[in-house]
């Protein structure tokens, strides 16, 4: 096990890298994704079976979802070009070749090494709710506000203003109006 930590650990240095290198937002998201499963095989590597599986649900599953959705709300360039690009082995080869990596000490750490059994101690969904929602409640709802705020923030930035369209104002009306308003 003590090889899978350290070759997770690397794994997620490098995607973590590559997350903050890159200049297109698709393939820093696809690293990211990497570089959370990496964290969540640090935790499943360290006995923490319970943080890992929430690791992989929640933020290599749900908030990444929303990133790839936020991304594709902000239409950055053309999408024929860019689905072209994405297409090609070497967009897919590397976060692949990583992600097999993780995957294989994966397997082996859990069906090799330990026969199977992954915790010492199991820490139930009880528990950490109890936890969550006793001392630290006011610590998870600010950052569901804080994340919700970021969506809406998204959307409006990613909105294109169209003519007929309920929330927009025609530019005529709203220049009269500010004409109107400043005599």
């Amino acid at each position: 096990m003590e090889l899978a930590f350290y070759a997770s650990a690397l794994v997620a240095i490098y995607s973590t890298l590559r997350v903050i290198s890159t200049s297109n937002p698709m393939h820093a998201l696809l690293n990211l994704i990497i570089s959370l499963i990496a964290v969540a095989m640090i935790f499943f590597c360290l006995g923490a079976a319970f943080a890992g599986a929430l690791q992989v649900i929640v933020y290599a599953g749900a908030i990444m979802v929303l990133f790839v959705f936020v991304v594709m709300m902000l239409n950055l360039g053309s999408a024929q070009a860019q689905e072209k690009k994405w297409l090609t082995p070497m967009t897919w080869g590397g976060p692949a070749l990583l992600s097999l990596i993780l995957l294989g000490f994966l397997a082996h750490g859990i069906l090799g090494v330990t026969g199977g059994l992954i915790g010492v101690t199991e820490v139930t969904a009880k528990q950490v709710g109890v936890e969550l929602f006793g001392p630290y409640v006011l610590a998870v709802e600010l950052a569901s506000i804080l994340l919700l705020a970021g969506l809406v923030t998204a959307y409006h930035l990613g909105r294109e203003d169209k003519s007929g369209e309920v929330l927009s104002v025609p530019r005529s009306a709203s220049r009269s109006a500010q004409e109107g308003g400043q005599q």
